[in-house]
């Protein structure tokens, strides 16, 4: 039988403060207005507006247009970090992305879920880890609390539910293990044959 009293009912609660949905209907109106529909060079402009809501973004960080930071203030990049078009990240607990990480096309960051043990089926959050020259593909998901650990990549289409080890290729629903990678860092950067030195890092696979 429906309540006479709708409001009485837990699933109509707000599952987050006023000051926090303020908050992040300002973000909305701004990243609409001045993120959303910048030109795809101007990374920095996108990085000041992040800043601005509290985003914490190291040097040379490309965070594309079409990206979707659920709260800037909850976004903690070290240097050279790629977050792709169509990337969703959502994070009522910090997410944190290590050096040289790349986040491409499609991928998600699921920072929350639901507690379906409890009547009222409150909103539950843990924090994401992404280590330095880690990998997460196109269209893959991260659950909420993984780690994923230093050169960790994570396939196409995969979904972490757990932590991955470093320098690890994992795929598939719920993601395995595939196989392993080189360390990058211990074997250093990579040599054309005309002596050159190959840069290719993280900003160069999201572009």
């Amino acid at each position: 039988m429906l309540s006479d009293q709708p409001t009485a009912d837990p699933y109509l609660q707000p599952s987050f403060s006023l000051k926090n949905r303020i908050a992040r209907l300002t973000w909305g109106i701004v990243s609409v207005l001045f993120f959303h529909y910048s030109p795809r060079p101007f990374h920095l402009w996108r990085a000041f507006l992040l800043r601005s809501f509290g985003a914490t973004l190291g040097r040379g960080c490309h965070v594309y247009p079409k990206a979707r930071i659920w709260a800037p203030w909850n976004l903690i990049c070290d240097d050279v970090v790629a977050i792709a078009d169509d990337v969703v990240i959502l994070n009522p607990s910090p997410v944190f992305l290590g050096s040289h990480a790349t986040i491409s096309q499609g991928a998600f960051l699921c920072g929350a879920s639901h507690d379906y043990k409890k009547a009222d089926f409150p909103l539950i959050s843990s924090p994401i880890h992404i280590g330095p020259y880690a990998w997460i593909c196109a269209r893959a998901i991260v659950q909420m609390g993984v780690n994923v650990a230093d050169g960790a990549i994570l396939a196409v289409g995969g979904i972490a539910t757990k932590n991955l080890d470093s320098w690890t290729v994992y795929g598939g629903v719920p993601a395995r293990k595939i196989s392993t990678r080189p360390n990058v860092l211990s074997i250093g950067p990579s040599v054309y044959e005309d002596g050159s030195l190959n840069e290719q890092s993280a900003i160069s696979t999201s572009e």
